[in-house]
């Protein structure tokens, strides 16, 4: 049995070689999971805004067949509302969903089932036109947003449980990579050059179901996750041999006796609930973190200056038909940034990412709020909000969104991590309805002015990280919870320590 935080002479003797390897074996699962979780969300988000006026003409012109009179405004824009929240009310449920479904049939089971939710919402989507049913474009919303609650929520999980410590950053990076990836190919399919047309659109809308087919036929080769099959499944057996297929040869007694460490520490509870999660005393800073991340990350300001972005376009001078692709290089800058950022957080950590990145998006935020106000005082203002603006998608995505998704599971074991991972995603989905449905309104009211609101929820979440966030880069389950054990049973260490200072630790350890 090694030491914690000691690492396998195998894997210090050549790092470099390692990594490769590791990469090697890795990338065609982190793909087939990529390219069937979150990549159809990103997807969906950045599509649905471009078939938009094709699909309430569709509405109007439906209801006038049905009914033989023209829809009245209020009622089109109460069904346009309809189908674009469904999305994100399917996917809270889909995500409230995902713990019960993963403990019963496994990740790898829940996925594949998953995938013919997508599947039937594309072809509910490809035929609504021609059956004249804008019932199963709403019904397509609603299986495809299921589908991204159960999708979103495993892939993570997954992705961080079939990766080694030392690219355990680097693999989870990859969530907001494909997320990113599926924004943009989104932008590009919905571009009126290619399917955000007017006799496409249904194409467009249903081509994401290519995406749920090609992990549904490809995922059946793969491994279930190593640490399911030994820490829920008791099955050591089948936990080395999906090392090995994921690794490849070698010995990998030291993620094993990991593993068994925290199967040890954990074997008398049983796999958490949500109410369970929110009482149980160890897990409680780690759970204040969490909901901390989530929600800093809702009101970083992002979404506002995605909302912002056309208007500045518009006084830039930029003509109507050439916004598309001023959002779509933003898109692919977003992109670009998370790919560089799988390529630093195991250098410098998730900590670092997030404390530089926030303390950057606040001063950049005050430089915009400048900007904005002042845009129509001189004339190559605009210019220079354009260029803000984009600096500060690439500063989100390169620290703070990038770091985001690889420390949630990190701050879990085994038996609490599907429960935790459902808060933060509900909070996610909450989070995108209910600024949707509010924003708009602090815009009117504040203006420009509403960035400092944003800077006032990112000062307070950066404060927080700073005193209570240890660095999780390279550590084992068990050694990040041992670091939260000093914060959860802080009062009942100091008195331990001043009982019999030699056992200064036992009852901090002890759960």
């Amino acid at each position: 049995m090694r030491q914690q935080g000691q690492e396998h002479p195998e894997h210090t003797k050549n790092l470099s070689s390692i990594f490769q390897v590791q990469y090697r074996k890795l990338f065609p699962m982190i793909f087939v999971l990529g390219i069937g979780g979150t990549f159809s969300y990103g997807f969906q988000v950045s599509m649905i805004s471009y078939p938009s006026m094709y699909i309430k003409n569709f509405i109007n012109d439906t209801w006038q067949e049905r009914y033989h009179s023209v829809i009245d405004e209020q009622t089109l824009t109460l069904l346009w509302s309809f189908i674009v929240s469904t999305f994100s009310i399917a996917g809270f449920l889909g995500t409230i969903s995902s713990r019960y479904l993963s403990a019963k049939y496994g990740k790898k089971k829940c996925l594949m089932f998953n995938n013919l939710l997508l599947i039937a919402a594309a072809f509910s989507w490809g035929f609504s036109k021609m059956a004249k049913s804008f019932e199963m474009i709403l019904i397509g919303r609603f299986l495809c947003g299921f589908n991204s609650g159960v999708g979103c929520s495993l892939h993570g999980q997954y992705v961080a449980e079939i990766s080694p410590k030392k690219l355990r950053g680097f693999t989870s990076v990859t969530v907001l990579f494909f997320a990113n990836m599926g924004k943009c190919l989104g932008q590009i399919a919905g571009l009126s050059e290619l399917l955000g047309t007017e006799s496409l659109w249904p194409l467009l809308m249903a081509i994401s179901g290519i995406a749920a087919l090609v992990q549904l036929v490809t995922l059946p080769f793969f491994p279930e996750s190593p640490s399911y099959l030994l820490m829920q499944k008791g099955d050591m057996e089948g936990c080395q041999k999906a090392l090995k297929q994921l690794w490849g040869e070698g010995n990998h007694q030291g993620a094993v006796d990991d593993m068994e460490k925290e199967q040890a520490t954990t074997k008398k509870i049983k796999p958490m609930n949500v109410l369970e999660l929110l009482k149980d005393r160890s897990l409680r800073f780690q759970l204040y973190l969490l909901i901390t991340v989530v929600v800093t990350m809702q009101l970083s300001g992002i979404n506002a200056i995605y909302f912002y972005a056309f208007d500045v376009f518009r006084t830039a001078g930029f003509t109507e038909d050439r916004i598309p692709y001023i959002s779509l290089g933003a898109g692919i800058c977003e992109f670009c940034a998370s790919i560089m950022c799988s390529f630093i957080i195991d250098k410098f950590g998730r900590r670092m990412l997030l404390l530089w990145g926030y303390g950057l998006m606040v001063l950049t935020l005050m430089v915009l709020t400048t900007t904005l106000s002042l845009q129509h005082q001189f004339f190559w203002m605009p210019y220079f909000s354009i260029a803000v603006i984009f600096l500060l998608i690439i500063i989100f995505a390169t620290g703070p969104a990038g770091a985001s998704f690889p420390l949630m599971p990190e701050l879990f074991t085994q038996s609490s991590r599907s429960s935790a991972l459902v808060i933060s995603m509900s909070l996610h989905w909450v989070g995108l309805y209910v600024i949707g449905m509010i924003f708009p309104y602090v815009v009117k009211s504040l203006g420009t002015f509403c960035f400092l609101i944003f800077v006032g929820f990112i000062s307070i979440s950066w404060i927080l990280i700073y005193r209570f966030l240890p660095e999780t880069k390279g550590k084992s389950v068990m050694e990040i919870k041992e670091e939260f054990n000093h914060l959860n049973f802080r009062k009942k260490c100091v008195q331990d320590m001043g009982e019999n200072p030699s056992e200064k630790y036992t009852s901090c350890t002890k759960l």
